[in-house]
């Protein structure tokens, strides 16, 4: 049975993020290498995980050190260079084909997406974060009378050469809500004690269920009308996260209401929930899926992690991403063990002879960009 798979096919990378434009000490590094609000505790570093190991080994050569060396000395030379020539080096060495960045999260802090594109010599396109448009609606003083209709002409607007929408109704509400559109007298109702509230406490940001579902039903008609996908965060993420309620299958109506608009939903990270989120999409015709930035995290386990994600999922509906924020290494590493992941799977499907050297081809050539390319309006 021959094994020589070619997992080299450039790869769009549909969900991800900017990259850090300034110089990064060690403490500012580390930072953006952790999911947790804190830094390591007294005596740890974050180098001191299956992430921290990846970064050392794999990243380490692309700035001219030898693999595995020290943190300190890792840091050290990534200053020397400077921000903008470890950006080049590792958002050019990805095999990247495009990149569909989320611009909704810390966007002051990250490059955007013309950046993103001159960064990496690359094409790139925007993925507009509903939530984040609705505070910014809410922040601009508008009244809570006509914020219902606001939110639907700034999301249009936004979103006018935007290839998706995104929404992290995961992390705001949790997936355990009503998840039928609301009244606009509701809407209207819970802007005007959102609105008191935030202004007393002089922050703005949005866990309102009620004015969350306003935005996904909103968002969903727009997808319906320019035929672009919904990404939805599941699972894996800050501490804010409550994440027995953030299994996908906890959000199945709002899911079934989409398919009927036929709009692609496409639900991000998902670990713990990888093999929910395979068996969502085999029932449902519009649920497509990755496995995100956990591959990162996960490092020598990534392999394992991706065959949950592959019992029975559709490689049809598989997609790649990297989830990358803030460190360009994170896009190198995201696309280095999704390659490696993905060819020691499916090597072990060919040698127990479940799949032909064409099949495993048919479904890296899937999985690498063609499913992307299905749903994305460019890639």
């Amino acid at each position: 049975m021959p094994t020589e798979l070619d997992v080299d096919l450039p790869l769009i990378d549909h969900h991800c993020h900017g990259v850090s434009p300034v110089d990064l000490d060690f403490a500012a590094f580390q930072a953006l290498f952790s999911e947790s609000y804190r830094p390591a505790p007294a005596g740890t570093t974050e180098f001191q995980k299956p992430l921290g190991l990846a970064i050392r080994r794999f990243c380490a050569p692309v700035l001219d050190l030898e693999p595995s060396c020290k943190a300190e000395a890792y840091v050290e030379r990534r200053l020397a260079l400077g921000a903008a020539e470890v950006n080049r080096r590792f958002l050019r060495k990805c095999g990247l084909q495009s990149l569909l960045i989320d611009t909704g999260h810390r966007s002051a802090a990250i490059m955007g997406v013309e950046a993103m594109a001159e960064a990496s010599d690359k094409p790139a396109y925007e993925v507009v974060r509903i939530e984040a448009v609705i505070e910014e609606v809410a922040k601009s003083g508008i009244s809570a009378e006509r914020f219902p209709e606001a939110i639907a002409d700034i999301l249009a607007d936004r979103a006018k050469s935007a290839v998706g929408l995104k929404t992290i109704v995961a992390y705001r509400t949790t997936f355990k809500i009503d998840q039928t559109a609301p009244s606009r007298g509701d809407v209207v109702k819970a802007a005007d004690r959102w609105f008191s509230a935030a202004a007393a406490a002089g922050k703005w940001r949005l866990n309102d269920p009620t004015i969350i579902r306003h935005g996904i039903w909103v968002g969903g008609d727009l997808c319906r009308q320019r035929r672009i996908p919904m990404q939805v965060h599941v699972g894996f993420g800050d501490p804010d996260v409550y994440m027995h309620a953030c299994d996908p299958t906890h959000f199945t109506d709002f899911i079934a209401s989409m398919e009927k608009w036929e709009v692609p939903i496409t639900l991000l990270h998902n670990y713990p929930f990888q093999r929910e989120a395979a068996w969502l999409s085999e029932i449902f015709q519009n649920v497509y899926y990755d496995v995100g930035v956990i591959l990162n995290y996960a490092a020598p386990m990534s392999a394992d992690i991706l065959g949950e994600a592959l019992e029975m999922g559709k490689y049809s509906k598989l997609l790649y991403s990297s989830d990358a924020f803030g460190l360009s290494e994170l896009y190198y590493l995201g696309a280095l063990l999704f390659r490696r992941a993905l060819k020691k799977n499916l090597d072990r499907w060919m040698a127990e002879d479940f799949c032909s050297l064409a099949d495993a081809d048919e479904i890296v050539r899937l999985v690498a960009t063609e499913n992307a390319r299905r749903i994305y309006p460019a890639g």
